[in-house]
């Protein structure tokens, strides 16, 4: 029998190769003969770099770049067989990079990012995989695109800072300097959501207030992005302002199209095409799946919701573990899951469920076979 085991990570308690693994040891501890394959995943925000170079897929590199403050920062990518460059945002310019108390996305930047893109084109990738989940800025892109060489001048012709309170001042793009090998170069955009820059859905007004804004910071941040799109349209003759994503990660991946190629897709239709998910759900009689909590949302794009869908394309089964089930979480049925297994088995605190995790898995995917083996073949 083959099994695919292809969890999420498990926030705060297990990363998808820890819960692939104790899944595994679930299953192996039922059926030693089963083969079983680890495909851990990753939605294209943190813990997509992992998915996609473990067991010799790629290589992990690590480049020191400038976070979202100013201050340096190690942040880790990785380089696919075929030369993709996987990079995530959040490693160079994440809200976990901030502590709480000196979160101001006012003067947050992107410009690590621009940085690891640039560390992408200097080992000769042609393809750059970028996921955008988790950022600390509001920026538009704008540290990135001076990291790859656009700049940023007021009406006298002097540069400003590439943050939200520098494009309050910026009066002229000039891409003259902008980096000749992007143009070589596509960028796959994990992007799971289609907020445009600006207005009530756009980034400031829905995402800067999770990154440390009150309302009167949101304005302040709603000029900044409206003032860079309206330059940009002058200048470069292109609208940045509207278009579905364009207000993802603080306005990301607008700013980024004005100087390079990028193909906005869900991150879990990246990451799975990446891992060839499909052509490994041949034969296969089983896919077990799972994330921290499922609920209405984890089948809005979400990883367990690309997993599902591509299973169900090919008649394949879908059971999703998780730590715990909230309102709504009936929708996955729908989905393509056939079954949305709690693993925790008696009463206990959160954080008691979640420092035995690793444990907690390894027995209910244990105790799913053993349910699944009392059923008659022909069922």
């Amino acid at each position: 029998m083959k099994i695919i085991v292809a969890p999420d990570s498990f926030k705060e308690s297990l990363g998808a190769a820890e819960a692939a693994q104790a899944i595994a040891q679930g299953i192996k501890a039922v059926l030693p003969g089963a083969e079983v394959m680890l495909l851990p995943i990753a939605d294209g925000g943190e813990g997509t770099v992992a998915a996609l170079v473990r067991d010799g897929r790629g290589q992990v590199m690590s480049t020191e770049v400038t976070g979202p403050l100013g201050d340096p920062v190690r942040a880790s990518w990785g380089i696919l067989r075929d030369g993709t460059a996987v990079l995530e945002m959040a490693a160079a310019s994440g809200l976990p990079l901030v502590p709480p108390q000196q979160r101001n996305p006012m003067d947050a930047s992107t410009l690590g990012t621009g940085e690891l893109i640039i560390a992408a084109l200097d080992q000769g990738c042609p393809r750059i995989l970028l996921g955008l989940g988790g950022s600390a800025t509001n920026d538009g892109g704008a540290g990135a695109l001076a990291a790859l060489g656009v700049k940023f001048l007021d009406a006298r012709g002097r540069t400003v800072p590439p943050t939200p309170r520098g494009l309050l001042e910026l009066a002229k793009l000039d891409i003259s300097g902008v980096d000749p090998r992007l143009v070589d170069v596509v960028v796959d955009v994990a992007c799971d959501v289609d907020n445009p820059l600006l207005g009530p859905r756009g980034a400031s007004r829905v995402f800067a207030p999770q990154k440390g804004a009150d309302a009167a910071m949101v304005e302040v941040l709603e000029k900044a992005l409206d003032n860079l799109a309206r330059i940009a349209h002058r200048d470069l003759g292109k609208d940045i302002s509207s278009f579905p994503g364009s207000g993802a990660a603080g306005g990301l991946a607008a700013g980024l199209s004005l100087v390079a190629r990028i193909n906005l897709r869900p991150g879990i239709e990246l990451v799975l095409e990446t891992l060839q998910f499909p052509e490994h759900l041949k034969n296969a009689a089983l896919v077990i799946t799972g994330e921290g909590k499922i609920d209405a949302q984890s089948v809005m794009g979400k990883a367990l919701s690309g997993v599902a869908r591509a299973a169900r394309e090919r008649g394949v089964p879908v059971i999703a573990l998780c730590g715990a089930l909230g309102e709504g979480y009936q929708a996955v049925h729908a989905a393509g899951i056939q079954a949305a297994v709690p693993i925790v088995s008696g009463p206990m605190t959160r954080e008691e469920a979640m420092a035995n995790a690793r444990q907690l898995l390894t027995e209910t995917a244990a105790r799913v076979l053993r349910l699944l083996l009392t059923l008659p073949k022909d069922c």
